[in-house]
């Protein structure tokens, strides 16, 4: 199994209750739903006010990295990924388990 964790950051002036923001995150939680290859998939806000805190998490798993790829590329996944180019910057671990 794969984990494919990613930490978004919002850009400076961006607020989590912009209708953009709103339509990003609700495109990242239907992901669980619309992309086979998902063994497993949370994505939440960060509840924490420090500094070096990141915005919004998604955890998920797939099985291998050809499963992995698939999500990558998936049209969903690539539709909301570049919801959030507009407003946010991240970072990704992938990593066996």
């Amino acid at each position: 199994m794969i984990r494919h964790l990613v930490l978004f950051k919002l850009n400076d002036g961006v607020r989590r209750e912009e209708p953009r923001v709103r339509a990003g995150v609700e495109a990242f939680r239907a992901l669980g739903g619309e992309i086979e290859e998902l063994r497993f998939w949370e994505c939440a806000w960060n509840i924490t006010e420090r500094p070096i805190a990141y915005d919004f998490a998604i955890n998920s798993a797939v099985e291998d990295t050809e499963a992995l790829r698939r999500y990558l590329e998936h049209p969903a996944h690539q539709a909301a990924a570049a919801l959030w180019r507009e407003f946010a910057t991240w970072v990704i671990a992938d990593y066996e388990f």
